[in-house]
This record gives C-alpha cells, sequence and structure tokens, in this order.
C-alpha cells in the first residue's frame, strides 16, 4: 500500500509524494511541509558559508598531521558544541605522517626555465642537493609502462597527459592513476625521479598535489607534478628534438607517526537514537592553499543542514550524525579508523552520504538502496525538484571517507554537484574561499537538509549488505 501525500496548499507547484508505510514509514503533511519550508529557509541562510570563512581563516592548510591538524580538530570540537550538537565525542586516528619539504625544479637544457612544481603526496625525497639528469617524455603512464627499462634507466620520467573537464569530473579518474603510480613504474625501469603534468584542469602555474600511492615494499622514486603551462612548455621542447635536462629538488618525507581524530556531532533521535544517518566531510586538506573547496565547503554543508534541521525541525526519529574525517587526503586514515571502531554495530548505520566536491550547485541525487526504501528516496526526490535536482540512479556512491562503509554494506546517497570549474583550483594554492559562490553554497544546504531530514525521520531502513549489482 502507498500513501499518497498532496502538498498543493504549500506556496509551490502543487505536486504529489508517495511514502511506504509497510513499516512505519510515514511522513505527515505537516512534517512534509515544515520540510520545505526549511528548505526554501536555507536557500538564504549564511550559515555554511560562515563555517567555511571561519575554518579556512581562522584554521586554514590542515595538511594530516601537521599543526593545522591539531588546531582543526579543536576547531571542529569547539563549533559542534557551539551549534549546539547533543552529542561532541573524538575518536582517535594514528597513521604515519607526510610532511612537505622544499620543492624546486629547473630545466637546465636546451632552454632554461624555472618550473612550478610540487611535491606528490606519499613519495619519497631527494638527497638534500637535489638531483639533475635527463628527461624521457611519454604521453600516457600506459605509454611508461610498456617502455624498454633501458630507455628509462638513470632518467627523469615525464607524463604530459592532460585531465579532460567534465561536469560530473568524469576526466579525473582517467587521468589520475599517473599521479599514483608514475613513481613507482619509473622506480621499477631504473628511473631516477618522476614528474607529471598536475591532474587538473586549469591553465594556471598553480601546480596540483596529490597523493601517490606507497607502499615500504615496493621501490619508488621522487616526484612532482607541474603545472599545466610548464607541462605544455615541456612538450613544446621536446618537439626540437634536443635532450631535455632538469635539476630537481623535492625534500618532503615521512616523519613518524601521528595521532589526529575524527571529530563527530550527534543530534540525538528521539525514538532509535542508536541508529544513525551519517553525514560529513573531510576535515583535513592539502596544505598548498586553505582547503576551501576541498573539504571546508562540505564541512560547512552538513554541519548547517543538520544544526538546521535540530533547530526548526527538532528531534526527529534517528540520530543525524555528522563526522568531520581525518586524513582522506593521503590515506582514508579517518574513515578506516571509524569503520574498525564500529564494524560490530553497522546494522546501526542506516545510512550515508559525504560532502566532497566543492561548492558547486547540485544537479542530481543518486542513490545505494534496498529496493523497499526507494518510495523514500521518490519522496526526497520530488522535494528536491524546485531546487533543479533530479534522480539519477540506484547504483550510485559517496565521497571517499564513506568507501569502507558503503563496502559494509551501508546504504549511500550522493549528492551529485557540478564539478567544471572544481579540478581549476583542486589540490593547488588557488583552492581558497574566493572560489565559492555563496548561492549555489546554500542550494546544497537546502539539498541536505531534505535528505537528511527525511532519512532520519523515518522507522524504514535503507538495507543492510548491500552489495552493486
Amino acid at each position: 500500500m502507498k500513501l499518497m501525500i498532496g502538498l498543493a496548499a504549500l506556496s509551490l507547484n502543487a505536486f504529489t509524494v508517495s511514502a511506504h508505510d509497510s513499516d512505519g514509514a510515514l511522513y505527515s503533511n505537516e512534517f512534509l511541509a515544515d520540510v520545505v519550508e526549511l528548505r526554501d529557509q536555507a536557500l538564504s541562510h549564511p550559515l555554511a558559508y560562515d563555517l567555511t570563512e571561519s575554518l579556512t581563516t581562522e584554521v586554514g592548510a590542515r595538511l594530516a598531521g601537521s599543526p593545522g591538524d591539531a588546531k582543526a580538530v579543536a576547531w571542529g570540537k569547539a563549533k559542534f558544541e557551539s551549534l549546539g550538537f547533543d552529542r561532541v565525542s573524538l575518536e582517535p586516528v594514528t597513521f604515519d605522517r607526510w610532511t612537505r619539504g622544499v620543492e624546486t625544479a629547473e630545466v637546465i637544457a636546451p632552454f632554461p626555465h624555472q618550473l612550478a612544481i610540487t611535491a606528490l603526496g606519499r613519495t619519497l625525497p631527494t638527497a638534500e642537493a637535489g638531483l639533475q639528469g635527463e628527461v624521457i617524455h611519454f604521453s600516457t603512464l600506459a605509454d611508461l609502462a610498456a617502455a624498454d627499462p633501458d630507455e628509462v634507466e638513470g632518467k627523469i620520467t615525464f607524463i604530459s597527459n592532460r585531465m579532460e573537464r567534465h561536469k560530473d569530473g568524469s576526466g579525473y579518474g582517467k587521468a589520475v592513476d599517473a599521479r599514483g603510480t608514475a613513481a613507482q613504474v619509473t622506480a621499477a625501469k631504473g628511473g631516477i625521479a618522476a614528474i607529471i603534468r598536475s591532474i587538473g584542469t586549469d591553465n594556471n602555474r598553480t601546480p596540483h598535489t596529490g597523493a601517490a600511492k606507497y607502499d615500504k615494499t615496493i621501490p619508488s622514486v621522487p616526484a612532482g607534478a607541474i603545472s599545466n603551462p610548464d607541462a605544455d612548455l615541456l612538450v613544446n621542447m621536446f618537439k626540437r628534438n634536443l635532450p631535455v635536462e632538469i635539476k630537481l629538488k623535492l625534500t618532503s618525507h615521512w616523519d613518524g607517526t601521528y595521532t589526529s581524530h575524527n571529530v563527530i556531532g550527534d543530534i540525538l533521535g528521539n525514538e532509535l537514537a542508536d541508529q544513525f544517518i551519517v553525514i560529513g566531510c573531510h576535515l583535513d586538506s592539502w596544505d598548498l592553499g586553505t582547503g576551501a573547496i576541498d573539504d571546508a565547503s562540505g564541512c560547512g554543508i552538513t554541519m548547517a543542514a543538520a544544526h538546521l534541521i535540530k533547530q526548526h525541525l527538532g528531534p526527529l526519529k534517528r540520530t543525524i550524525r555528522v563526522v568531520l574525517w581525518a586524513n582522506e587526503e593521503y590515506g582514508l586514515s579517518g574513515a578506516t579508523a571509524y569503520h574498525e571502531a564500529h564494524k560490530n554495530r553497522m546494522a546501526q548505520h542506516i545510512l550515508g552520504g559525504e560532502s566532497d566536491f566543492g561548492a558547486g550547485k547540485i544537479y542530481a541525487l543518486g542513490t545505494r538502496v534496498a529496493n523497499a526504501a526507494l518510495p523514500i528516496v521518490n519522496t526526497m526526490a520530488e522535494l528536491l525538484k524546485p531546487l533543479g535536482i533530479e534522480y539519477s540512479n540506484n547504483k550510485s556512491s559517496s565521497g571517499a571517507d564513506l568507501i569502507p562503509l558503503r563496502a559494509a554494506g551501508m546504504a549511500v546517497f550522493g549528492l551529485k554537484q557540478d564539478g567544471t570549474q572544481y579540478f581549476d583550483y583542486h589540490h593547488t594554492a588557488n583552492d581558497t574561499l574566493d572560489k565559492i559562490d555563496r548561492d549555489e553554497l546554500a542550494q546544497n544546504v537546502a539539498a541536505w537538509v531534505v535528505v537528511t531530514a527525511l532519512a532520519a525521520n523515518t522507522l524504514h531502513d535503507f538495507g543492510f549488505d548491500l552489495t552493486d549489482q
């Protein structure tokens, strides 16, 4: 049986939504009207922007294991408390710490030029004096992988593949393997260092950092990313069929272990307080900029959504849990630690989602839930339509910090943001507050209010032990 709930009395276009009531997931007209009212109020509410501004100004860069990490944890705890969350807790997250050092690179021949370079996260250092060598050019990682080791031995490899710009960010997945494994592949073939074109879509001389794969048992070499214009310049040099020689100094290194924390704020449910709708962001950032779009905005969005729900809708049936995850950027350490700490209570984790793709306008909702929960998702989708958000499919993922929980079978959702401009700034010194549009940020909050409130105020579950079809 389905209950059809009309909302024609609202100051919106009339529509109907269906809710599955066979096991308690029944929304009253009054509750849905309240959610719609709060959704619309969120479109002009400043809290998400204020939180984002506060984190980027008062803390700034938050590389995991740095002094900024500790400041961010203290910031998160204090903000949850000041916003009136019912329970605030810190869960320890211990990981190997990577520290950025000196970063310089210059073309020695055939045409001297200073390169804008940044070390890739988790890579090894050069000697203190740096290194110098001939560069060998490969268009793609696959070309490097296929190369004869005799071609590579004793040289610096350079991969020039360029990331494609797409609204959904799909160009990232096609390009990022070069960042992930160039250092290891180069080492396996006897090379002495690796340089890649930045994994980004901009044309600025601001290189993009990001994590490379690292395993103590697998040989690796120092590695860095150069800006897109510098990569173009190197490609042009190679067109002259002259040897290219570079001097490189990268002193970033591993530096013992460090214990950070996942910062957790709970708004307790009034019927099923031990069951959680998990939302959040990652609290850490790379250290080149202030981590505004990656991921201070996600923290602002989800913290604001939860606070507004408590303030205007009161306690709902289930607990809304906002997690500010530790060390997403070079380890998913917080995500792994959270799953390890809660793996015996996965049935209490009802639905999860993470905001970690900047602050662009949301255009679609995707889910991975049990088919029996789709009527609830349909209700969410109807309330999202006035925000310009369509439903995509039931085969979706969420943010990276949800990977361990999703793999354990938890139901997840993703509110898909327009990432057309995101990779112009991602992991660069240009990841700063001025890139955030207040109205688009507020639209994100409105969408998170809808999905979170409806998920928290139903006795229906969204499925357990789920797998990808």
